[in-house]
């Protein structure tokens, strides 16, 4: 499966998840929406789609934790008939990101549960220590998601 990354830190610790956790979908974002890279999509409105509902399943989450039990809920799970979600943050020196796979009957949750961890750790050692280059601003969003989408379609 083709992974495509708009910083490449992120390559490397992407495909070996989707490779060893054998996920149909993956998409690593910044809690703001943007995409830093993805497997498994073959059109940029569905990333577009997926980072806005995971960015926002994961703040309503977090929110939502807090008010129960006084700490946001983190790692999200959902089991439909064919497709499953696993939704959860990976900790870099860059800060904090969104990782999103799906998976059906191929691999189980255990399965990504475990390769995950791995990927969170390899992900984290990859990151730069330095700041990105351009801070995620409201401004700036529809040009930088714009920006990060060609980059991942190959029209950049």
């Amino acid at each position: 499966m083709t992974v495509a990354v708009v910083e490449n830190w992120v390559e490397e610790p992407l495909k070996r998840f989707v490779a060893d956790a054998r996920v149909r979908l993956a998409l690593l974002l910044h809690p703001s929406g943007q995409v830093l890279g993805q497997s498994g999509f073959t059109r940029a409105v569905d990333v577009m789609s997926a980072c806005a509902l995971a960015a926002a399943i994961h703040a309503s989450a977090g929110e939502l934790g807090k008010q129960l039990d006084g700490k946001p809920f983190h790692v999200l799970h959902h089991a439909g008939r064919e497709r499953q979600i696993f939704i959860a943050p990976a900790q870099t020196r860059r800060g904090l990101y969104i990782f999103l796979s799906v998976f059906d009957h191929e691999s189980s949750l255990g399965l990504v549960q475990l390769y995950y961890a791995e990927f969170e750790q390899r992900l984290a050692a990859a990151a730069p220590v330095e700041e990105p280059s351009v801070p995620v601003l409201a401004e700036n969003f529809e040009r930088d998601l714009n920006h990060n989408l060609a980059a991942l379609f190959g029209r950049a």
